[in-house]
């Protein structure tokens, strides 16, 4: 079992950055060193969850379109953590933000969220 608890989110104003952190913890590291794929999802009111970035255990990113060379996620696998650096922040980058991961065996985790809001 792998447990995701998210941190960092807050209000910002716009233009701002915020870096939020996933630490991954759980009975599955006693066998496996790392996480397969990480990433960080997000859905504000009204709206569906989407992707917002991704990163594999070889660290090759992807970004959504609206985010490209605004956010930065990386990942520190000797912490079992997952960062995205969030600069330039807009007000439509405003929603609850998600940790996701993957195991080895394709196990999809999530965190609990934490909330972001950007005010104008």
């Amino acid at each position: 079992q792998v447990q995701l608890v998210e941190s960092g989110g807050g209000l910002v104003q716009a233009g701002g950055s915020l870096r939020l952190s996933c630490a991954a913890s759980g009975s599955y590291f006693r066998s496996f060193g790392s996480l397969n794929d990480m990433g960080w999802y997000r859905q504000a009111p009204g709206k569906q969850r989407e992707l917002v970035a991704s990163i594999t255990r070889g660290n090759t990113t992807n970004y959504a379109d609206s985010v490209k060379g605004r956010f930065t996620i990386s990942r520190a696998d000797a912490r079992n953590t997952v960062y995205l650096q969030m600069n330039s922040l807009k007000p439509e980058d405003t929603a609850v933000y998600y940790c996701n991961a993957h195991s080895y065996g394709k196990t999809e985790y999530w965190g609990q969220g934490t909330q972001v809001t950007v005010s104008s």
